[in-house]
């Protein structure tokens, strides 16, 4: 794991089965950016050309830690006495679904890391506002 003043970032070999699939270990990284201080970012394939990257909200991640949370895309389901080292990931588009496995213990220090470069609940305070207005606007004064 990496954290400077600017992001968080760790490596961790995720573990992806689609549909009935066997499980195959996939390098992958999770980002904390203050600059989207709402998101955190999983990179599916992080050493490859053409990682995959899923966007969704980090308080999705750190709620999902203790219970399942998420409707739609991105569900995320607790360690279950069976995996208890294992955070599960559900992601789904219209091309499918996929189950990835990440290790709780690396999870954890990533969430720590990051709730210290941008504690929960004070987001808002990184957040761009006339910035954002004005990519969304196209505007540039």
């Amino acid at each position: 794991m990496s954290q400077s003043l600017t992001s968080v970032t760790c490596d961790v070999t995720a573990f992806v089965s689609v549909s009935e699939d066997r499980r195959v270990p996939l390098p992958s990284r999770l980002r904390y950016d203050p600059t989207d201080p709402y998101a955190v970012r999983l990179s599916l394939g992080a050493t490859m050309d053409r990682p995959v990257v899923w966007t969704f909200a980090r308080a999705l991640l750190v709620e999902g830690m203790r219970r399942p949370s998420g409707v739609g895309d991105v569900l995320v389901l607790p360690r279950h006495p069976w995996l208890p080292d294992t955070l599960r990931v559900v992601l789904r588009s219209r091309a499918g679904a996929a189950l990835v496995e990440l290790p709780v213990p690396e999870v954890a220090r990533f969430l720590d890391s990051a709730g210290r470069l941008v504690p929960p609940g004070t987001e808002c305070a990184y957040v761009d506002v006339d910035s954002g207005l004005a990519q969304l606007t196209g505007r540039s004064d």
